[in-house]
């Protein structure tokens, strides 16, 4: 097993903490006790017992749960680091103590052996419980993590996959009407949709595109109902070219356009005119689908929301609160959606 310097780092100074507190328990139920040498002997057992046990339990193989070796191996592993600890830390606290004349002059000093072993006992099982706990805890705390981003994974997968059936019926609704009446705008409408198709299952293949791709699909999508509706529908896309290569999830302006035609443009009789732009805006990108419809304050032509359900559920996995859509009626007339996103580059 790898060992992380890093951690042990942090569990030695955690360690040398946990020995200054037995030392600070001890001395305070026994006031007469000498401060120096309880620490002494505090940090030369706690040390040793921590050095033998969470360093010697890389030597074994361990479990991946826990990072400690598992069973009797496991249990051996703690009597030995605890009874070095004692054996070795008690002379090592006791040299130390009269090398560094930590013993109050002119009283004789006798080690208590048996409350040594049991203080040596207690605090090392306390001490290893505490690391065997941290381990498991952060196992399960990555466990966690990783079962949250696989399912952030399928709920983006899922809103996709129903994501595409919706454009998918609409379009051959409108080709099927349109074979019978003329042929060939049917044909070039056919010809759209191929290459629609085609673009999106490149895209299909990736959960992130550019916006120069993302702007192409939706140009078909729009020769698709341009051909339809006829001059009904006037639109436009606007995408600088600093901005054609910034990275957005596929095909999250669909949906939109799709409601701002089905919702505001068709049920118009004049029809009217769509926009699509992208623009960056102090540090965030704003992507904005304006049409010139009935709004969305009109009932007759509102729909269930699921399309906005969608995109604003597919920004929330992806963004979190850094991703916003705003819905609002447009001036003088129609709806504006806006979604601000992170600004991110290809």
């Amino acid at each position: 097993m790898r060992v992380d310097w890093l951690t042990k780092l942090q569990h030695f100074l955690q360690t040398v903490a946990f020995c200054l507190a037995v030392a600070a328990i001890q001395v305070g139920f026994r006031p007469a006790t000498a401060w120096a040498p309880t620490v002494a002997f505090s940090l030369c057992i706690g040390l040793t017992t921590w050095g033998i046990v969470d360093i010697g339990r890389h030597v074994l193989p361990s479990a991946r749960e826990t990072g400690w070796p598992p069973g009797l191996k496991g249990f051996a592993l703690v009597v030995v680091g605890i009874t070095a600890g004692f054996v070795l830390g008690v002379p090592m606290g006791d040299a130390f103590s009269r090398g560094l004349g930590l013993y109050p002059a002119g009283v004789r000093v006798t080690v208590d052996y048996r409350s040594a072993f049991l203080i040596t006992l207690l605090a090392g099982m306390a001490g290893t419980y505490y690391f065997y706990s941290r381990s498991r805890s952060s196992y399960l705390e990555r466990k966690v993590g990783e079962a949250q981003q696989h399912a952030d994974e399928a709920r983006l997968k899922l809103l996709e996959t129903q994501l595409e059936p919706h454009m998918l019926f609409n379009t051959l609704a409108n080709l099927r009407v349109l074979i019978g009446v003329d042929p060939t705008r049917a044909q070039l409408m056919l010809d759209h949709m191929i290459a629609y198709l085609r673009a999106t299952l490149d895209a299909s293949r990736t959960p992130v595109h550019s916006l120069q791709q993302e702007f192409d699909r939706l140009r078909d999508y729009l020769a698709l109902m341009a051909i339809r509706m006829g001059p009904r529908l006037a639109y436009e896309l606007q995408l600088p070219d600093t901005l054609a290569q910034v990275r957005v999830p596929t095909l999250l302006l669909q949906p939109l356009v799709e409601n701002a035609i089905k919702h505001g443009l068709e049920p118009q009789v004049a029809g009217g005119r769509l926009t699509v732009s992208a623009r960056e805006d102090h540090g965030t990108l704003r992507l904005e689908v304006r049409d010139t419809g009935a709004g969305p304050g009109d009932t007759a032509t509102a729909g269930s929301g699921f399309g906005l359900e969608q995109v604003r559920e597919r920004i929330r996995t992806v963004y979190g609160p850094r991703a916003s859509l705003q819905l609002q009626a447009a001036s003088p007339t129609g709806t504006d959606v806006i979604l601000t996103l992170p600004w991110e580059h290809a």
